[in-house]
């Protein structure tokens, strides 16, 4: 019998701090290994901490919130199940420390424990009681959970991996989940606000509500790239006329062979491999008097987080990837991203960016740079509209705004301008079918 100490882990080598954000144990519980303890945040990354071992919670040493140091405990399990529980009260959360300007490469992040993990025996396989309830919920019988290859310790099935075969159709062990950007029209669904404390001032009542992390950090950013870049905005329309054609013929076939739904989103993201090809120094960076212009292309791509905001993860060397295989990295990205499973190698180094902002129906949007970036290509919606084609010939075809966003310190108005042209010419005369 031991008292086990979970500690705050490490999400990057610049990263000191982590915030609790909401804990999915209490006192007194009994957990299995690879349950989900709690949630953490830093400024960058929000990640599900599962537990080292298996036994009974004893105490929760800080309340949701509060911001701890790297490697300080944040809570005590004993591995004995008739343990007695301590009934000491939270501390205060600790004041959050001031995020990191550099974020570097990170492992997955675990909690460091003073024990080794436990092992299963006999070949008896067990699931924790989350995934026991999300399999409950989804109709998916224990004799079925066996047939699901498990990501966890010691081959366990985990959250990630139970959505992943649910979203993936239940197809078997494996199943890849589709990525969660689709092409698919919806009605605008309202976001729910956080709530906050609701207070009257002179006559009117407002609602203050404390920023998270992430939005912190999306603040700070967004201020720190307009005083950095001076923003200068090209806009052309695409004809994505041949490309929602092609999509609709080769769409079920790509699900079939991969598990991922084609969207629009994997085109664009391969124009701009080429225009950046084409136009290197969009491809670049400023630093102090330099241009450094770099030789790999590290795609990031805008994924939206419900309630949470957006992050940004990077597809890396995408340059030497095809049209699939863009798609199978931000297919993989996407999940992680849902999952809360990114870590900071996933989130650093990108080179240029894309966001999408017409899968929100927005026709034209004008996007804030990603530092030290200097370029960022948005879309908007795909509408049919009545065009004059070749011939004064008038016409109906599928159009797209495309918006490249870019810092006048490095790229003009005409390098700007042929960047944009490029990717519309990849976009116009793109065959998916040579391409996957």
């Amino acid at each position: 019998m031991a008292k086990i100490e979970v500690v705050m882990p490490q999400m990057g080598e610049s990263i000191t701090t982590g915030t609790i954000t909401k804990w999915h144990i209490a006192a007194g519980d009994v957990v299995e290994l690879d349950a989900i303890l709690l949630e953490i945040s830093t400024d960058k990354v929000e990640s599900e901490i599962p537990s080292p071992i298996g036994g009974k919670v004893v105490e929760l040493l800080y309340p949701e919130g509060a911001t701890v140091d790297v490697g300080k405990p944040i809570a005590i399990i004993e591995d004995d199940v008739n343990a007695a529980v301590e009934t000491k009260s939270a501390p205060k959360a600790a004041p959050a420390a001031k995020p990191d300007a550099k974020q570097e490469t990170a492992a997955a992040p675990q909690a460091v424990v003073e024990a080794s993990h436990a092992e299963d025996e006999g070949g008896f396989r067990f699931y924790t009681p989350l995934v026991k309830a999300m399999a409950k919920d989804a109709g998916v019988a224990l004799s079925e959970l066996k047939n699901i290859k498990g990501s966890g310790a010691a081959g366990r099935v985990n959250k990630a991996d139970l959505e992943a075969y649910i979203a993936g159709g239940r197809k078997g062990p494996g199943a890849s989940a589709s990525s969660t950007a689709s092409s698919a029209k919806a009605a605008p669904s309202g976001s729910a606000a956080p709530k906050g404390e609701v207070q009257t001032r002179g006559s009117d009542r407002v609602e203050i509500i404390a920023m998270d992390n992430m939005r912190k950090a999306i603040a700070k950013n967004m201020v720190i790239s307009k005083q950095t870049s001076p923003h200068v905005n090209s806009i052309d329309e695409i004809d994505m006329t041949n490309l929602v054609k092609a999509r609709e013929k080769i769409k079920k076939e790509f699900q079939k062979r991969e598990g991922i739904n084609l969207t629009y989103t994997h085109f664009v993201l391969y124009a701009i491999v080429q225009a950046l090809k084409d136009h290197p120094l969009v491809n670049s960076s400023i630093e102090g008097d330099n241009i450094v212009i770099k030789k790999n292309i590290h795609l990031g791509c805008a994924v939206a987080v419900p309630g949470n905001g957006l992050v940004v993860p990077v597809i890396k060397n995408a340059q030497d990837l095809n049209l699939t295989g863009i798609a199978r990295q931000l297919d993989i990205l996407a999940n992680k991203a849902k999952t809360k499973k990114l870590t900071m190698d996933d989130l650093s180094g990108g080179t240029y960016t894309f966001t999408n902002n017409g899968s929100f129906g927005t026709l034209i949007a004008t996007p804030v740079i990603l530092q030290p970036q200097v370029g960022i290509f948005c879309t908007g919606v795909i509408k049919k509209r009545v065009m004059v084609i070749e011939d004064d010939a008038i016409a109906i075809r599928s159009m797209m705004y495309g918006t490249h966003t870019y810092d006048h310190r490095l790229v003009d108005g005409e390098l700007g301008s042929k960047f944009l042209a490029s990717v519309k010419h990849y976009l116009e005369t793109m065959n998916p079918e040579t391409l996957i």
